[in-house]
């Protein structure tokens, strides 16, 4: 591993750009590191769960006994033991009036509705001792009826998930006349598209270590929240919020699955509580497989409406979300995150929207990468492809007639949401060329002439998306129960070093080296001289933590708010010990000079004067720390275009990816490693939906993708070689210019890839395969094309 080389000296060189390696790597990538599963502290005890084998049962009996007479137990607890004090899971989106929110007991009491959910739990010396005595534990359940279909979920008649009915919710959105936009339209559209339940599956475990001492707590976790994490603890347990410390140690990979208060965490937090000892609890890949809260599973009925030169009239979409069996943190608002981005880049006079939460005897979903947006891009550009095909034109032509063009932003959309920046032209025309569009193109018409049975499909996806979630106004006004500001302090050593503290919580992205090149860059110092906490509320007491691609975009515009607070507070300094006018003072490649002249003071020369105190002006604390909290006023709006070319074999049903080409525009990059590694995970994740992933369930509500056998997540082996390049259209919304990568390559590479498919199999009559487009369901379409019954 070599590092960059530093720059002459005298030569100045911008961090901002530059390709540096990310600093935590070197402790992450070779395992000198605290995953949370690592820590061992003394006494630990270790505990297990007994998990629910039926999806809907009344718990009529738990006898714990036995249990408690296994070799190494220490204590053996079911739910009515908790029943007083566990409270209930929260959820923090209410999205409508009339929104049902069930008690969510982290350990089931009276009856269980998903299989996976914990009923009982072994505290032993080492989880081994645990597990064994898991089985001696005796449950009888009366069975209920498994709800696993939404459609038959709100039919009149249909068993009950919970007393209240089987609708959580209804939400529904409108601009425009959309009666008028489809009456008399000469071309009307009409799908149904399938996003298929997903299941996370982060490289690393949850894990989740609970200490006391005396009536404070610490709870270590792999989490992605640890402030939001800590309030949640505190108002479900009643433990007081100053008495609780949350740490997320170095967290692998989390993907909107560790963006939860989990029963786990609770249930450690209340056992810690009740035996006084140190609990630890880590979580197996196929517990994880039952009990990660779920992502997707929505049913999208879209209609859109055109002119006949394919100029879109309107757009209208019923969907139907799959909740699971409760609401979990921020499992209503998911699919809404969606509702305004159905749009997508495109002009259109009237919307449609509505959406119905479903309650079933599943695994609640919640936020997976991408949250909403993913499957709303997915509707959109696979509706466009369809639109070019009924009016027999080339599917980017149809796009370019209809998306906003570069001049007319900032821009307005029809959802109600204001782009700030954007140029889809020059995204597309760029994809295009490293594409070899038209070439693939004549090699598609060559093949389909000569009837190949290996047929070409070439997939286009010009997707945008709302991201940085943050402004506090707008997600109140969707009933959100939090804010989307972000915090940091920005602290000058005594020997000039800086020490950055952020409330963003890193789990891969990179922060320690892009908030270390932002504060390099922005106060004249040495990247290497820079330092970044984070994840421990004891250290970083506020932050709103890192999901929905607004680490840059939200904590990383709080460093640089921080930093230009340093730097006036430098300039005071500097104008007192320089005896001259703060206004004739400019702040410059590290140091408060006097214009016009050679005087001047480095800011680590002005570090160490604030540290002795001797000579300070009147007034002036004797520190150059500063803190920001940034809260933006609009959502950060990246977008690009994807091409994906796919060889389908008409006999087998198998596809192969022959190339993919991404052209993203992410606004100002602030590191373009961080960059290509997120398009390269992203990218991964959408193909991984279009072609390999699924949750599948038995007519019982068993879950029978449980283990990574069954469950088929890709490796290198199975994806392309990507093609990534990018064009930058700065934000105007913040300083920086940046906007969010974290979720662009999961939101716009499943339409690519399956609009390509569907392309190399239009010929024969096939306008849907449902996702995962296996060769198995790749070949059914085609017999069912045929006139075949498959």
């Amino acid at each position: 591993m070599t590092t960059e080389a530093a720059a002459p000296a005298g030569e100045s060189r911008d961090e901002i750009g530059r390709a540096r390696l990310r600093k935590e790597d070197a402790r992450l990538v070779t395992g000198r590191t605290q995953w949370t599963d690592n820590i061992q502290l003394p006494g630990t005890l270790h505990l297990a769960f007994l998990r629910s084998p039926m999806a809907h049962a009344r718990i009529l009996r738990v006898d714990t006994a036995a249990a408690r007479e296994q070799p190494g137990v220490v204590a053996v607890y079911s739910g009515r033991d908790f029943a007083h004090e566990q409270g209930s899971l929260p959820c923090a989106w209410p999205v409508s009036d009339d929104v049902v929110i069930p008690d969510h007991p982290p350990m089931a009491v009276n009856e269980v509705r998903y299989v996976g959910e914990a009923v009982a739990c072994v505290v032993a010396t080492d989880r081994y001792k645990a597990a064994d005595a898991l089985a001696a534990i005796e449950v009888d359940y009366q069975p209920l009826p498994a709800v696993l279909n939404m459609t038959e979920a709100l039919a009149e008649g249909s068993a009950k998930v919970h007393e209240t009915g089987n609708q959580a919710f209804t939400w529904t959105f409108a601009g425009g006349d959309i009666d008028a936009a489809f009456r008399d339209a000469p071309v009307v559209i009409d799908r149904t598209y399938v996003q298929q339940r997903l299941i996370p599956s982060a490289m690393e475990p949850r894990s989740v270590v609970a200490t006391t001492d005396g009536d404070a707590y610490t709870l270590y976790s792999a989490t992605q929240i640890p402030h939001i994490l800590r309030v949640m603890l505190a108002l479900t347990t009643g433990i007081p919020e100053h008495r609780l410390r949350v740490i997320a140690p170095d967290v692998g990979g989390g993907f909107g699955s560790k963006l939860q208060v989990t029963a786990e965490e609770v249930l450690v937090l209340l056992t810690a509580r009740r035996l006084g000892r140190t609990i630890k609890w880590t979580e197996s890949r196929s517990e994880g497989n039952l009990t990660v809260h779920h992502g997707r599973d929505q049913l999208q009925r879209v209609s859109l409406a055109a002119e006949e030169n394919g100029r879109i009239r309107g757009l209208k979409v019923d969907l139907l979300a799959d909740m699971g069996a409760y609401l979990m943190l921020v499992t209503p608002g998911v699919p809404l995150l969606g509702a305004f981005m159905y749009n997508g880049i495109y002009k259109m006079g009237a919307y449609d929207f509505r959406c119905t939460g479903v309650f079933t005897t599943k695994m609640p979903t919640d936020a997976y990468r991408g949250a909403g947006r993913p499957e709303a891009t997915y509707a959109i550009e696979r509706v466009m492809d369809e639109l070019a095909a009924e009016l027999g034109i080339d599917p980017i032509e149809v796009r370019r007639r209809n998306w906003i063009r570069a001049e007319e932003f900032p821009y307005t959309t029809i959802a109600g949401l204001t782009y700030d920046s954007g140029d889809y032209e020059a995204a597309t025309a760029r994809a295009t060329d490293l594409f070899g569009y038209d070439e693939l193109r004549a090699e598609q018409a060559a093949r389909r002439e000569r009837r190949d049975p290996v047929q070409l499909g070439i997939g286009v996806s010009t997707y945008t998306e709302m991201c940085g979630l943050a402004p506090s106004r707008v997600l109140g006004s969707l009933k959100y129960g939090a804010g989307g500001w972000e915090h940091a302090d920005v602290r000058m050593l005594p020997t000039g070093k800086v020490e950055v503290v952020t409330g963003s919580s890193a789990h891969g992205q990179g922060h320690e080296t892009a908030w270390s090149q932002i504060v390099a860059d922005s106060l004249g110092v040495p990247f290497e001289d820079v330092s970044v906490l984070h994840g421990d509320t004891a250290v970083s007491p506020r932050g709103l933590d890192t999901y929905g691609s607004r680490s840059l975009t939200v904590g990383g515009i709080a460093v640089l708010r921080a930093c230009e607070k340093v730097k006036e507070k430098a300039r005071l300094v500097a104008a007192h010990l320089l005896e001259a006018a703060a206004d004739d003072l400019e702040y410059a490649e590290g140091s408060v000079r006097v214009r016009g002249t050679g005087a001047g003071k480095t800011i680590q020369e002005l570090a160490l004067a604030v540290f002795a105190a001797h000579d300070l002006p009147d007034g002036v604390e004797p520190r150059l720390d500063a803190q920001a909290t940034y809260d933006p006023e609009n959502f950060s709006f990246p977008h690009g275009t994807h091409l994906c070319a796919v060889e389908v074999d008409t006999e087998t049903g198998m596809s192969r990816i022959r190339s993919y080409v991404a052209v993203d525009d992410v606004g100002k990059v602030v590191n373009p490693l961080i960059v290509e590694g997120q398009v390269h995970g992203g990218l991964a994740q959408g193909i991984a939906q279009a072609l390999f992933e699924e949750a599948v369930h038995d007519a019982d509500g068993n879950l029978l993708t449980t283990t990574l056998a069954d469950y088929l997540v890709p490796s290198a082996a199975d994806l392309p070689d990507f093609v990534t390049d990018r064009t930058e259209t700065p934000a105007s919304g913040n300083p920086l210019g940046v906007k969010g990568v974290g979720e662009a390559g999961t939101i716009a590479s499943t339409p690519a890839v399956v609009n390509a498919i569907v392309d190399a199999l239009r010929p024969h009559g096939v306008r849907d395969v449902q996702m995962p487009c296996s060769p198995e369901r790749v070949w059914r379409a085609l017999n069912r094309a045929d006139g075949g019954t498959a």
